[in-house]
């Protein structure tokens, strides 16, 4: 089965942020996905993601949890992740189902 971008948010919402315990998805935390068909029908994977402030502590972690989850997909090869600040997150990126968890109404 190919990796699709579906795919890839599904993964990605098995990672929460670990001060405020809400996937990243739902957070609004991901601005883009790239993947790289290589010649043996593995894929390369290239997230940018963005922080809920800029010298959040827990971007290492945050990081290293997006590439485990993307690796253990079948066919993903290499994860390569991106964080900006460029444009800066705002509540605003969050789904319902976010403010649902945190309490924004």
């Amino acid at each position: 089965m190919p990796i699709t971008e579906e795919i890839i948010f599904e993964a990605l919402r098995n990672v929460e942020d670990p001060e405020l315990m809400v996937n990243i998805v739902d957070l609004g935390l991901i601005y883009g996905i790239g993947v790289d068909d290589l010649d043996d029908g593995r894929v390369n994977l290239r997230i940018v993601m963005t922080m809920t402030t800029p010298a959040c502590p827990f971007a290492p972690q945050m990081i290293e949890d997006v590439k485990q989850a993307l690796l253990e997909l079948e066919l993903v090869n290499e994860v390569e992740v991106e964080v900006t600040l460029s444009p800066p997150w705002t509540p605003d990126r969050m789904t319902e189902d976010a403010r649902d968890e945190l309490g924004m109404f």
